[in-house]
């Protein structure tokens, strides 16, 4: 397939914007909130969060391209653009929920949905093209740290 610099730009930048939307909602509770949380000793240190989101989602936005190029091949392209979407949605509503609402029990909840559509979105993108389902794997593995995360805050608070 002929690559389009123009498609694999817009793929990235969905969800990097996700990503910069959800930053809007963190930022202030990060530097206040989030701070006097109770939090497990494999907290990861603040600073890693912003490039490890960024590396994601440059990843998912790459997996988002591949499937976009076999669109044509794909029987319901509809229902596999609905799948990414809400997990983009699922992704940016958890940075609500903790940063902003400040509701941790809801946050868990949410996020292990959160967790089992990325992993229906990446088997689903599997499917499609294996470039693209394997390119959901670290995704998944962070989104899984964050579940134990945050049920270890939700514990300790």
């Amino acid at each position: 397939m002929k690559f389009k610099p123009l498609a694999f730009i817009i793929n990235i930048a969905i969800p990097l914007g996700i990503g910069y939307v959800g930053s809007i909602f963190t930022a202030e509770s990060v530097k206040t909130w989030y701070k006097t949380l109770n939090k497990p000793s494999f907290n990861p240190p603040d600073s890693l969060f912003a490039p490890v989101w960024t590396t994601l989602f440059v990843l998912i936005g790459i997996s988002a391209y591949l499937v976009w190029q076999k669109r044509a091949q794909i029987e319901n392209f509809p229902r596999t653009v609905a799948i990414y979407l809400i997990q983009l949605l699922l992704n940016l509503m958890w940075s609500f929920i903790f940063f902003y609402v400040k509701k941790i029990d809801l946050a868990l909840f949410e996020i292990i949905i959160f967790l089992i559509v990325i992993i229906i979105n990446a088997r689903v993108f599997y499917k499609i093209d294996k470039t693209a389902g394997l390119l959901f794997i670290p995704y998944i593995l962070w989104v899984s740290f964050a579940t134990l995360l945050t049920y270890n805050i939700f514990i300790l608070n």
